[in-house]
């Protein structure tokens, strides 16, 4: 496995991340500890070093197994884990992104992750009520104690992403290094703002749901064993299945899987991505991380890029309008050698 870096950083982290959502059964599935353990064992022994979790994956198990597996190699490995859900529903201070929560979350991460720091702490989810002013000062702070070596954002709108950095870079707090959002063949409504903000602060995405919740494998184009047809949803809708047979079509013309085909769609369209690949099982993971070995060609990526399509939305569209632009230009934008225009 090959490496990147975190963002503006030095941190080397691989180029596939684990996603561990499903260590542990609490939910009524995922995987138990011994088959979480395989999994970390087969993507270390890939070259993996990157780690996804958080406070609520799993009611905790999440994390205690990776604390259980990491303990005598702490620092072979990168650990992202995550605040802001509940720990306490009883307790108004005891979820949401405010510094109390910040810090109290982490205290309890740390302890099931058997650590004394974790590598990067994620703000997990946007509560519209706490300042961004709070929760920069605060990560900062985290950061200058040794508890947290980098700081990132997830699930969070692109202008407040941007007023965070902002604020970090006047007042010489942490930046924030990666953005984790949703992002696959189905879902790339981040192309609008998010990932053009990422790109413009040197931030690494870092994507979850890359196969759209195994939408893209295909198993959701066929009725099941039980004949039960897939719920309607963004995943499973006429433009999802459209997509998804596009992907299996592929799929067929290469020796390559639908789970592969998506997986590499995403890192040769956008540099900055690292996907964060989850597992029922260490065969199914192996074949996920078989991707950083296969490539498709321009016309397969340019026919999953039509089949995928999005409407860029108002101002986008309007301002890549070719009236707007030669009003804008004088006609002479054709003269102009940059690269700054959007690619939507």
């Amino acid at each position: 496995m090959k490496y990147k870096f975190l963002g503006k950083s030095g941190l080397r982290v691989s180029e596939l991340c684990l996603g561990t959502m499903t260590f542990g059964t609490e939910w009524g599935y995922g995987a138990d500890e011994a088959e979480a353990i395989l999994q970390m064992q087969a993507f270390t022994e890939a070259g993996g070093n990157f780690i996804d979790t958080a406070n609520r994956y799993t009611e905790g198990s999440s994390e205690r197994i990776i604390g259980n597996f990491i303990q005598s190699q702490r620092n072979k490995y990168v650990i992202a884990t995550k605040y802001t859900l509940w720990n306490n529903r009883e307790d108004p201070n005891a979820h949401g992104n405010h510094r109390k929560n910040m810090v109290h979350s982490l205290e309890g991460s740390l302890q099931r992750l058997k650590t004394d720091y974790v590598d990067v702490l994620y703000l997990h989810i946007w509560d519209f009520t706490t300042p961004v002013e709070e929760i920069m000062r605060g990560m900062d702070d985290l950061v200058r104690s040794g508890k947290v070596l980098y700081v990132a954002i997830s699930d969070t709108p692109a202008w407040i992403v941007s007023r965070a950095n902002t604020l970090a870079e006047w007042r010489d707090y942490a930046p924030l290094l990666a953005l984790q959002c949703e992002l696959s063949l189905i879902q790339r409504s981040p192309e609008r703002d998010l990932i053009p903000m990422a790109d413009f602060y040197g931030m690494t995405v870092t994507a979850w749901a890359p196969l759209a919740g195994g939408a893209l494998s295909g198993k959701y184009l066929h009725a099941d064993a039980k004949g039960r047809v897939p719920e309607h949803s963004l995943r499973r809708s006429e433009r999802a299945n459209q997509i998804v047979k596009k992907v299996v079509e592929i799929a067929g013309e290469t020796e390559m899987s639908a789970t592969q085909v998506a997986l590499c769609w995403l890192r040769q369209k956008y540099a900055n991505v690292i996907p964060v690949i989850g597992a029922r099982n260490t065969l199914q993971l192996k074949e996920s991380m078989a991707c950083q070995d296969k490539k498709l060609t321009e016309q397969h990526l340019q026919k999953l890029d039509e089949v995928s399509r999005i409407e860029p939305g108002f101002p986008h569209d309007f301002l890549q309008s070719d009236g707007v632009k030669d009003a804008t230009f004088g006609g002479l934008i054709h003269r102009l050698q940059h690269d700054r225009f959007p690619k939507l």
